[in-house]
């Protein structure tokens, strides 16, 4: 059971990483705070299948990189998540 916990939590941040590293690079920062509110507003609904209680700290976390005394934290955060995915 540990080994699954591990793999899910790794599958995990790779897939936080991967979003907001996307969303960083691709993402204009108006877009990317209405996207955020999107996943957010999801979030909400997490009860529902495709939706997840997941999509809001996400949310969260791509609205943070639009704001100035936020943005550093979160790059710290990515880089950490980067460091985890690749030991």
């Amino acid at each position: 059971m540990p080994e699954r916990q591990s793999g899910l939590k790794r599958q995990t941040k790779a897939f936080s990483y991967r979003v907001l590293a996307w969303a960083k690079t691709k993402l204009p920062p108006g877009i990317r705070s209405l996207v955020g509110l999107l996943f957010m507003v999801g979030g909400v609904f997490g009860f529902l299948p495709i939706l997840g209680f997941w999509m809001f700290p996400l949310g969260l976390a791509l609205i943070a990189l639009d704001l100035p005394p936020t943005r550093k934290t979160i790059e710290r955060w990515m880089e950490r998540l980067k460091e985890d995915l690749d030991s």
